[in-house]
């Protein structure tokens, strides 16, 4: 079962008072500006910000960080 619309018209992020949109997976509601995800449980969000969690962005124009090179043992 979804969140009532009419629920989520009043639902805000307790930290930062902005309404909140429901994730693309509908298993949580998201904070577009502190970007935090209050998850949905039984069809009931949970709006504390102890169980809030971060997800990590996708990002595709960032680059792939490098292998450090070894540090090769020194000859005596």
């Amino acid at each position: 079962m979804a969140i009532d619309p009419q629920l989520l018209e009043i639902l805000a992020c307790p930290v930062c008072k902005v309404s909140v949109t429901l994730t693309r997976e509908g298993n949580g509601l998201r904070c577009g500006q502190c970007l935090r995800i209050y998850p949905i449980q039984d069809d009931i969000p949970i709006m504390l910000v102890e169980e809030a969690f971060y997800k990590k962005a996708r990002t595709k124009t960032a680059p792939k960080a490098k292998a450090k090179p070894k540090a090769r043992a020194k000859k005596r």
